[in-house]
């Protein structure tokens, strides 16, 4: 197995494409990456800027370079001794343009096309207006009203011979069978002699090759005689008379889908969605010719060397993670003598086990920045900043209460159609027996609503119908939720719901007498009770996961502010901080038992940069400062709320009812955006400057906002709300306030700059150190001052970093560490560092160290060690009281805060260590180690101390070892 030393994530699309990465590959090396890791580059929906709404698994995205571009990349990655991992989307595709050819296939033909078991369509839906069809929700507004408005026309596409329905951009296939109809609506003997070769067909698929060959005809009819005799066709099916419009709304009726309004998808969409997107079509990857189809590309790029491993997307949305990821190996296995590497996106709750029965090599890394964020903060903190924060919103303090109402909230109105279906498969089950034949579908629908708003993680992952030891630990929980808030009446219900969803062995109870066999969900054979049950737990896992994306991720953590830096994908905001000896724990168990996982600190989709979660993280340590401030500014900036109407007011009274823009929680939120991300060469008299950062923060805010739900959403967005917040948000930057607040927030930004920094460069080393494969995002080897998408796919000026490599101790960069220059000198040293050595950071012990002295809880270390071979990392941490300044807060001459002065660096003086030492392997004693960090060259004792004043002289971090200083 070729397994990366390190990797970098680029986002591949239209405007960076595979040879802009190309130009690029001589400044990635040289930084120290062995491993490019690629977005998607399957062909996407066009424009896509991301690659996850795949419409065409077959071809190589030409937006990005097609197939040739891809192989110039390589070629230039493998003249510099580099490889490729390419990000691998299984579980659905876009279906929002007219690129997929599978999906217009089954609008096509319905429930005989042959990819009609391609994707989760329920085609025996309840509704009987649903049967067999396909629910097409993109309408803008009521189907009656976009037919009377003339918006819905047949429209014919004279290259392909094919009749269509058009809407906007939108082309929907109209099927063969109804061709004859329409061409002698025209009554004209070339057109009806045209029809007959259209009579008799079915959807069957021997009448499929049929259709296509009169479809041939009539293209080339087109092509000899023009196209008038098709436009007068097309008159007869006219949106703009009475007549002609319910001929066209006959048409539609006969069609494989029924076009919808986009809000009718939230309760009646039938196909499985990725998350609430109804652009996204989940994808039957479960079955065989599926997954084959899915993966011929990938598997042939990675048979010819092109790719040399895979990141799988959103593991837990497949309905068998562990069956797949046992194909997917055994496939990749065989078309290459080595093992492939594959990591998955899996989000862990805490405690939560990667299962050892997936042969995967790890995750794609929020675990550990899940880990590495909570260490950075003080767990003194927590109580006071929730308690502020209640105090200042009327909102609850706790996270876990934030999250079970949105749960609720996204599952009525965002997940109902979702809900419906997985009850439905449970309401089946019921009826085949007669002890539980009177248990209502309305019953059970209560009932799976309660577990899976108490579930605590994304989803259970039964085998052979049966949960295992592991998934009952979460699915005992959500029982018990359950139990708390289902009326005594329904507890019998839920015992039997705990059963069919893998809690017993037992057989399932004989079908009452005359009782039919139900159909399968999607289509297929009749379902006995084992696959039954199977289909039950499939549903709900494919329920509780998307339920928990939306309501964790994408609701609850926009509605929490205790503090932000904790609100982030893959991590719970109610566990503010870690100890470092669980910290210690994770890297154990890692190298134990995952020991190629990667480790990231910034993805694509994360909420907040690094650096801005690293400076929030500080106001965990002064948080009874930081809770004054923001009463301070709430009543500075009271002039420039607005009502919800959005129309200026002169006051406010501070009530808590949220009765004015943006409102308590989201003005408090704000305050902690415009410090986390407020750049830290920014001065409140640049009012360019100001002004890009208020558009950032603003496209940041409105997402926000709708994402809350609270007092507008993306279903019912309230603009006035929305222009009065935005407002709000120009109002307090505005130039006339450079005096006043914007003066107060940077000089608060550079109050608590310093410890931000030294948060930044510890998060950074123990991510390049830790057991794993350090993971780089674009962009951020400088500062990472980014919010959540698209800011943080904003173009990366790479000719800059690549400028600023250099040989130069990291050290030397940190007197001027306001350009990020020493945080990308620190990676260049350490990259290099396990090029230089990599077997022992790459699968060296892991050694967590103890600190005695004064400061020992404001340090962090561990050794690597492979044979005789040592490496030693030491981290300051929760360093605020100990910076030269003092206290944050406390005055300081402006000559020791200068730019580059002492004061001004994030470096503790190395007198405030005192007598705190690490104790060092018996190894090292009485050894000199040099620093890849700094020149310096720190002595263990006799007595095997490693003296923090010594080591962490030069630099807030150090990577010791005996052997010198790498060179890239």
């Amino acid at each position: 197995m070729t397994v990366p030393r390190s990797t970098l994530r680029l986002q591949f699309h239209r405007g960076f494409t595979f040879d802009d990465a190309a130009r690029h590959v001589e400044y990635f090396a040289a930084l120290g990456i062995s491993h490019l890791y690629a977005s998607p580059i399957t062909t996407a929906e066009p424009g896509s800027t991301h690659g996850y709404d795949t419409v065409d698994y077959t071809e190589v995205s030409a937006e990005c370079g097609g197939e040739a571009g891809l192989k110039r990349l390589v070629e230039k990655l493998r003249a510099h001794g580099m490889g490729l991992i390419a990000d691998m989307v299984p579980n659905h595709m876009g279906v929002d343009g007219s690129g997929n050819a599978w999906w217009l296939d089954i609008l096509e033909w319905g429930r005989h096309s042959a990819y009609a078991r391609h994707f989760d369509v329920d085609w025996h839906s309840p509704d009987p207006a649903l049967r067999g069809k396909v629910l097409l929700p993109t309408l803008g507004a009521s189907y009656g009203e976009e037919l009377a408005a003339g918006r819905i026309a047949l429209r014919f596409a004279a290259d392909s011979g094919r009749f269509f329905i058009g809407y906007g951009p939108h082309a929907f296939p109209v099927s063969p069978i109804d061709y004859a109809a329409i061409l002698q609506s025209a009554d004209r003997a070339d057109l009806s002699a045209l029809a007959n070769r259209f009579q008799g067909l079915t959807t069957q698929p021997a009448d499929q090759p049929r259709a296509a060959e009169a479809r041939d005809a009539l293209r080339e009819f087109v092509a000899q005689n023009g196209g008038s005799a098709i436009e007068f066709v097309l008159e007869t099916y006219a949106p703009d008379d009475p007549v002609t419009r319910d001929r066209l709304h006959r048409l539609l009726e006969r069609q494989h889908f029924r076009l919808a309004w986009w809000r009718a998808a939230s309760d009646e969409v039938n196909w499985r969605r990725f998350f609430d997107l109804s652009t996204l079509a989940g994808v039957r990857v479960e079955r065989p010719e599926v997954f084959d189809a899915v993966h011929a590309l990938i598997f042939r790029l990675y048979r010819d060397g092109l790719v040399d491993g895979l990141r799988i997307d959103h593991i837990d949305g497949l309905a068998e993670p562990r069956e797949y990821c046992q194909r997917l190996r055994q496939r990749l296995t065989e078309l290459r003598d080595s093992a492939p590497y594959v990591v998955v996106e899996k989000i862990l709750g805490r405690g939560e086990p990667l299962r050892d029965d997936w042969p995967v090599d790890g995750t794609t890394g929020y675990d550990f920045m899940n880990d590495v964020g909570a260490l950075l903060h003080d767990p003194a903190g927590a109580e006071p900043l929730a308690r502020t924060w209640a105090e200042l919103t009327g909102r609850s303090p706790h996270f876990a209460d934030e999250a079970l109402a949105a749960r609720r909230k996204i599952l009525a109105e965002n997940l109902a159609a979702e809900l419906d279906r997985a009850a439905r498969a449970l309401h089946r089950i019921a009826r085949d027996s007669l002890t539980t034949r009177d248990f209502t579908f309305t019953t059970l629908r209560r009932v799976l609503t309660e577990l899976v708003v108490h579930f605590p993680v994304y989803r259970i992952y039964p085998q052979n119908g049966l949960r295992s030891a592991a998934d009952n630990v979460y699915f005992d929980e959500a029982l018990a939720g359950a139990r708390t808030t289902l009326p005594p009446a329904d507890h019998a219900a839920l015992e039997r719901v705990n059963a069919w969803l893998g809690g017993s062995a037992e057989d399932a109870p004989p079908a009452r007498p005359g009782a039919q066999q139900q159909p399968a969900q999607n289509g297929g054979p009749p379902a006995h009770a084992g696959s039954s049950r199977r289909n039950a737990q499939t549903l709900f896992s494919q329920l509780s996961a998307p339920l928990a994306a939306k309501a964790i991720e994408d609701t609850a953590c926009y509605r929490y502010g205790r503090l932000l830096s904790r609100n982030e994908v893959g991590s719970d905001p109610d566990e503010f901080a870690l100890p470092v000896e669980q910290f210690h724990a994770g890297n154990l168990e890692r190298a134990q038992r995952f020991p190629h996982a990667l480790l990231a600190t910034a993805t694509h989709d994360h909420k907040r940069g690094e650096d801005v979660r690293a400076r929030l993280a500080v106001l965990s340590e002064i948080a009874d400062d930081w809770s004054a401030t923001l009463r301070a500014w709430s009543t500075l900036n009271a002039p420039q709320r607005r009502a919800l109407d959005g129309k200026p007011i002169s006051s406010v009274s501070h009530d808590r009812s949220d009765a004015w823009a943006p409102g308590p929680a989201a003005e408090a939120m704000l305050y902690q955006t415009l410090v986390g991300c407020w750049p830290p060469q920014l001065r409140a008299d640049d009012e360019a400057g100001v002004r890009e950062l208020a558009e950032r923060v603003a496209q940041w805010q409105l997402k926000a906002l709708r994402e809350a739900k609270l007092q507008t959403s993306w279903f019912a967005p309230d603009e006035a709300y929305e222009a009065g917040c935005r407002d709000f948000l120009f109002g307090i930057l505005a130039p006339q306030r450079r005096d006043g607040f914007l003066k107060e927030l940077s000089a608060f930004v550079e109050r608590i700059g310093r410890a931000g920094v030294l948060n930044s460069l510890q998060q950074t080393v123990l991510r390049l150190t830790s057991p794993g494969i350090p993971d780089l995002y674009q962009g951020t080897e400088l500062w990472d001052f980014s919010l959540v998408d698209p800011d943080n796919r904003r173009p990366v000026d790479f000719a800059k970093r690549e400028a600023w490599l250099t040989q130069t101790p990291p050290s030397e960069f940190l007197s001027t560490w306001r350009d990020g220059r020493v945080k990308l000198a620190v990676i260049q040293r350490v990259l290099a560092g396990r090029a230089h050595l990599p077997e022992l950071l790459g699968q060296g012990a892991y050694l967590p160290l103890a600190v005695r002295g004064a400061q020992a809880s404001h340090v962090i270390a561990f050794a690597r060690r492979l044979g005789s071979a040592w490496a030693v990392v030491v981290a300051s941490r929760l360093a605020v009281g100990l910076l030269d300044a003092g206290e944050v807060g406390q005055a300081a001459s402006e000559a020791d805060n200068a730019p580059g002065a002492r004061g001004d660096l994030p470096l503790v003086d190395p007198a405030h260590w005192a007598d705190t030492a690490v104790e060092m392997p018996s190894d090292l004693s009485a050894r000199a180690l040099f620093d890849w960090l700094s020149p310096a060259a720190p002595k263990v004792d006799d007595n095997g101390l490693l003296y923090l004043r010594d080591a962490l002289a030069a630099m807030p971090v150090a990577v010791l070892v005996e052997d010198g200083v790498p060179r890239s």
